[in-house]
């Protein structure tokens, strides 16, 4: 099981790899709320998103012939950016699988960090399986985007910077609200942000129609959700919560909160023109529950994760012209 020890042990790991992305507050967001809001903007991480943080954590711990045979992942852009680029770092050859789809700024990303794409169909294969099968044909070691100790323990970095910084201005948090794919980034926080302040309560923010872990919480047990069908949350589209970020979230998360395409959008544009920040809408999942007020935040400290940028120049203008 990971633990905030792991987590600490991660950031000094991370230290001088991942940048201490800011922690943002904003008077016309307080006003709105009713209390202080602190946004994380993993959206100035290098790479774009959180997601070098596991990743790094995970390749750096590799041996010198794991380093040198190479890794495999598999993602729809973020998680591939920031293999791609831990990989650069740490030398070693990296394969990314990617969906066909993928916006074409991730796919530029991912392979300007070096990394080779082998692309697939969301709708009719499964990139789990092509990852695994390319992992035994080759000898690579997988990275997997969550479902990893190392990778968890990376991602709980947010939250442990979100402790320090909250700390540093006099305050604390009374509620955490994380945009949730596979669960490894709430995990992560979680884990670190209890460690602090136990009676803290953490929510996880997911897109209608994907929200495999807030059905999992309601029901007590990890329900698998339907991956055919269309969300502009691309970040955000796992069928179930892992196997190994299950039982963390099942013990630290309060409840799964869940928006609708319009909610993202609106957030994305929110973002954009009134707090000048450029945010893609996975990574506006969380402030897209406190606009639409899925949870109270009168009189409260609520934090919330920015957790990617990377979207597409023609889809990023749609959204906030529309």
């Amino acid at each position: 099981m990971v633990t905030a020890e792991d987590v600490r042990a991660a950031a000094k790991r991370l230290k001088g790899v991942a940048n201490l992305t800011p922690l943002l507050e904003f008077n016309a967001l307080n006003d709105r709320c009713g209390g202080r809001v602190f946004l994380k903007a993993e959206t100035l991480q290098e790479t774009g998103s959180f997601k070098i943080r596991g990743a790094y954590n995970r390749i750096c711990q590799l041996d010198h012939a794991e380093r040198q045979a190479g890794i495999v992942a598999w993602s729809s852009g973020n998680h591939a950016q920031g293999v791609a680029r831990a990989a650069q770092i740490c030398q070693t050859p990296a394969i990314i699988v990617m969906p066909s789809d993928a916006p074409k700024v991730k796919v530029d990303g991912t392979r300007a960090y070096g990394a080779d794409i082998v692309f697939f169909d969301r709708y009719k294969e499964d990139r789990e399986d092509i990852g695994h099968r390319i992992a035994r044909e080759q000898g690579l070691t997988v990275i997997p985007s969550y479902d990893d100790p190392h990778v968890i323990a990376g991602q709980g970095t947010v939250g442990l910077e979100i402790i320090e910084q909250t700390q540093a201005v006099g305050t604390k948090i009374d509620q955490l609200l994380v945009c949730a794919g596979g669960g490894g980034l709430t995990a992560g926080c979680a884990l670190a942000i209890h460690d602090v302040w136990p009676e803290a309560e953490v929510f996880t923010v997911e897109p209608e129609g994907y929200d495999d872990i807030a059905l999992s919480l309601s029901k007590g047990a990890r329900v698998r959700v339907d991956t055919t069908q269309k969300s502009i949350a691309d970040a955000l589209l796992p069928s179930t919560p892992g196997t190994l970020t299950w039982p963390i979230l099942k013990e630290h998360v309060k409840r799964g909160l869940v928006v609708s395409e319009d909610d993202l959008r609106r957030a994305v544009r929110f973002a954009f023109h009134d707090l000048k920040l450029r945010v893609e809408p996975g990574g506006a999942a969380a402030l897209a529950a406190l606009l639409a007020d899925k949870l109270e935040t009168a009189n409260r400290s609520t934090a919330l994760t920015l957790s990617g940028g990377n979207v597409d120049p023609s889809v990023f203008n749609e959204i906030v012209s529309g």
